[in-house]
């Protein structure tokens, strides 16, 4: 049977919530290109899948599926930065860091949902929660000062500081 081993999985949290906070200026440069019609569609799109995880709670609510599922998002975003890194910066490259990121959204209500079941306690999920907002805060604030470097330096277009 598996289980969380909380000292590991905190860490993890800690490390995953580090990338979202060094990522999400960048997503904004990123999406740029795309229309807002994109962004409306998109959440409809999100809002019916996340519909549909909800009805199989009663099958994935457990450790093994929580592991497919986080080995699943993390595959997609691995994935969707890989092409991004290795193809030009285009509408196409943006549409598809667009929806990458989307399919990992369907599936965050229920990770956040499993985690909690999974944890158990109130002290384990305080000690998962802090750790995933001090990693989210470390990200951001690292994130700003390289923004601020490469300004110093006159690199100041958008699409270049995140290309």
């Amino acid at each position: 049977m598996l289980t969380i081993i909380p000292k590991w999985f905190i860490r993890y949290k800690f490390f995953n919530s580090l990338f979202l906070g060094l990522s999400v200026g960048a997503i904004f440069t990123l999406y740029a290109p795309l229309e807002p019609s994109i962004y409306s569609l998109g959440g409809v799109f999100l809002a019916l899948a996340m519909l549909i995880v909800a009805r199989f709670y009663k099958q994935i609510l457990n450790a093994e599926w929580f592991f497919r599922i986080s080995l699943f998002v993390e595959v997609v975003l691995v994935i969707a930065i890989l092409y991004f890194l290795y193809h030009q910066y285009s509408y196409q490259t943006a549409l598809l860091m667009y929806i990458g990121y989307q399919i990992t959204f369907i599936f965050g209500s229920y990770l956040i949902r499993a985690e909690t079941l999974l944890l158990k306690t109130d002290e384990l999920l305080t000690q998962l929660d802090t750790a995933k907002q001090l990693g989210y805060l470390f990200g951001m604030g690292i994130s700003y000062i390289f923004y601020k470097i490469l300004e110093f330096y006159s690199v100041e277009s958008n699409q270049i500081q995140v290309y």
